[in-house]
């Protein structure tokens, strides 16, 4: 535990001195350079400004979601029975980047004239287009999240494929899981096919019998 709050205190250092120097340079414009310039000049100097505040948040705002999201991960994580969050942590701090920073392109875009509405438009037109083409690798993912959910079978679990197959699970992935055959060989099946066909996991079984 205290060498998870070390590592939050050093992760949160840096973003919060970029913070105060940025404030304090704004502060020295404000009351030396702002009044000796053309407002014209102003305009232009504090949409720069604008930009670099943005740019500032932003990478503030990663870092805090990736000190929150790393502290769950050791702190919490750890204690819990499943391994589901395990397997979505860094799948979430990936996403949070990537949203802090589109949301920082779309704030600052208009900085400069840009019309946001129609790069939104467009956006959402190129996305469902890439949703269409690649509707059977976002179908695997949905899968994917569904059997980490309902757990129908867990890594060291002898099951039987909807091929026949009986196997040893390997690997749950978000697309694909792996899974090893009893001549050695690996098989790796979409986890659409195993979400919408009948598995039966004899591990399962064993351990119920062993209940009684």
């Amino acid at each position: 535990m205290e060498a998870s709050k070390r590592q939050i205190v050093k992760k949160s250092f840096l973003p919060l001195i970029i913070l105060l120097l940025f404030f304090g340079y704004y502060a020295f414009y404000k009351i030396k350079i702002a009044p000796a310039i053309s407002t014209q000049l102003q305009k232009e100097l504090e949409k720069y400004i604008g930009t670099v505040f943005i740019i500032c948040l932003s990478f503030i705002a990663q870092r805090i979601a990736g000190v929150f999201l790393s502290w769950y991960k050791e702190c919490m994580s750890a204690k819990t029975a499943s391994h589901l969050d395990d397997k979505l942590i860094p799948l979430f701090q990936r996403m949070a980047k990537i949203a802090i920073w589109v949301i920082a392109l779309l704030v600052i875009l208009p900085l400069y004239g840009v019309n946001i509405s129609a790069l939104v438009a467009a956006l959402g037109v190129g996305s469902l287009a890439i949703a269409l083409a690649a509707q059977d690798t976002i179908a695997n993912i949905i899968a994917g999240f569904l059997i980490m959910i309902d757990v129908p079978f867990r890594i060291g679990d002898r099951i039987k494929l909807p091929s026949g197959e009986i196997v040893e699970v390997l690997s749950i992935g978000v697309r694909r899981s792996k899974f090893l055959a009893e001549d050695k060989s690996i098989v790796i099946v979409p986890n659409l096919d195993l979400s919408k066909s009948k598995i039966i996991n004899y591990t399962y079984g064993e351990e119920k019998n062993a209940d009684f």
